[in-house]
C-alpha cells in the first residue's frame, strides 16, 4: 500500500514536472501568478484531508467502542448466568460461545469485505435471548439476575448492529478523486512558482508529494476498519468467550 501511494505521487509529480516546468514560455507567462496561489491551494488541500481524517478516525472510534461494548455485555452475560447453575448455566454459556466463534469466522471475513448486513440475525443470541425469558427464577436473586442479562443480551445485539452499520463505512470514490485533484492542483501551482529554479521545483514538489502521499497512506490504512493490518481484531470478544466444559 505504501508502495502504491508513494508511487503514484511521485509519478504524478514527474509528470507535472515534465509537464510544467521544462517548458519556458509556460513558467515566464505563469510564475507571478502561481507564487500567489501557492498558500491557499495548500490549506484548501490541508482542509480536505483534515475533514476526511476526521471521518476516518469518527469510524474507528465509533467501532471499536461497539467491539468493546459487545465483549463488556458478554461478559456480563455469563457471570450473571451463575445465578442459575447446572445445566441453565451450561446452556446459557453455549449459546454465548457459538456466537463469539460465529462472529469471529463468518462475520468479521463478510465485515472485512463489507459483506456483512442487518439481514444475518444473531442467532445464538436470539435463542439466549428466548432461553433467558422462558427461566422460571426461583429466588429475588434470579429475577435480578434475568432483567440484568436480557438488558445485556439487547445491549450486545445492539453493539453488533453498530459494528456492522460501521464496516460498510469508507471513504467514497469522490472524497478519494477530490483529494487527488487538489494534491494535483498544488504541485502544478508549485511547479509554476518555481519554474525560473528547476532544482528548487524538484525538491519542492518531491518534498509536497511525500507529504501529500503520506496522509493519504495514513487515510487509506485506516480507511476500511475491519480489513488490513491496522483492522479491528476480535480479541475482546475471544477474551470473554466462556470456557467449555
Amino acid at each position: 500500500m505504501a508502495l502504491a501511494y508513494f508511487g503514484v505521487m511521485y509519478l504524478i509529480a514527474a509528470l507535472i514536472y515534465a509537464i510544467v516546468v521544462l517548458p519556458v514560455g509556460m513558467r515566464v507567462r505563469a510564475g507571478g501568478f502561481a507564487a500567489g496561489m501557492l498558500s491557499p491551494m495548500g490549506t484548501v488541500f490541508a482542509l480536505f484531508v483534515v475533514f476526511t481524517a476526521a471521518q476516518v478516525w469518527s469510524d474507528r472510534d465509533r467501532a471499536t467502542a461497539a467491539v468493546d461494548q459487545e465483549a463488556s455485555a458478554l461478559r456480563g452475560c455469563v457471570i450473571l448466568a451463575a445465578a442459575f447453575p447446572g445445566d441453565p448455566q451450561r446452556h446459557f454459556e453455549s449459546l454465548i460461545r457459538s456466537h463469539i466463534e460465529q462472529a469471529v469466522t463468518n462475520e468479521w471475513p463478510m465485515m472485512a469485505h463489507q459483506a456483512s448486513t442487518l439481514n444475518t440475525i444473531p442467532r445464538q443470541l436470539a435463542e439466549a435471548l428466548e432461553f433467558t425469558l422462558v427461566l422460571k427464577p426461583s429466588s429475588q436473586g434470579q429475577e435480578i439476575a434475568q432483567r440484568e442479562i436480557t438488558a445485556q443480551l439487547e445491549s450486545a445485539q445492539a453493539a453488533r448492529r453498530q459494528r456492522i452499520l460501521i464496516s460498510q463505512s469508507s471513504v467514497g470514490g469522490l472524497k478519494w478523486a477530490c483529494l487527488y485533484i487538489q494534491a494535483i492542483c498544488v504541485l502544478v501551482t508549485i511547479a509554476l512558482a518555481h519554474g525560473d529554479h528547476p532544482g528548487a521545483a524538484i525538491i519542492s514538489m518531491g518534498l509536497f508529494a511525500t507529504g501529500a502521499a503520506a496522509c493519504l497512506l495514513l487515510i487509506g490504512a485506516y480507511d476500511r476498519q475491519f480489513l488490513g493490518q491496522f483492522s479491528i481484531r476480535p480479541d475482546p470478544l475471544v477474551q470473554v468467550m466462556p470456557q467449555s466444559h
